[in-house]
């Protein structure tokens, strides 16, 4: 039953479940907010191989570095606009990238 799983249990069964009708988006909105380390490496886990071995396209939303560097792209959003995008992210890259913008989104 689902009260008896953990919150990291419950989430990796629903990413299981939005991977299982292998729909052509997933839409995930802060996959890893509320898990370990570990847990939240291999739910991105699963959605980094949703998209190589199946061809599915997933948009995430996070705050977290080292998430969004499991993408092919990230787009840097201030006040619902685009205020910048990095192909082949890596966390490092990312988070220096999210250190240079001011709190409307500009470069400092």
């Amino acid at each position: 039953r689902p009260s008896q799983l953990s919150g990291g249990q419950q989430q990796r069964v629903a990413v299981a479940r939005a991977l299982a009708s292998r729909p052509e988006i997933i839409f995930a909105d802060e996959p890893t907010g509320n898990l370990d380390s570990r847990s939240g490496a291999e739910v991105l886990g699963f959605l980094r191989n949703s998209v190589r071995e199946l061809g599915q396209t997933v948009v995430m939303v996070t705050h977290d570095p080292v998430a969004a560097s499991y993408a092919d792209r990230v787009v840097f959003l201030a006040d619902g606009r685009i205020v910048d995008d990095m192909p082949d992210p890596t966390a490092d890259m990312v988070l220096e990238r999210m250190k240079g913008f001011d709190a409307k989104g500009r470069t400092s």
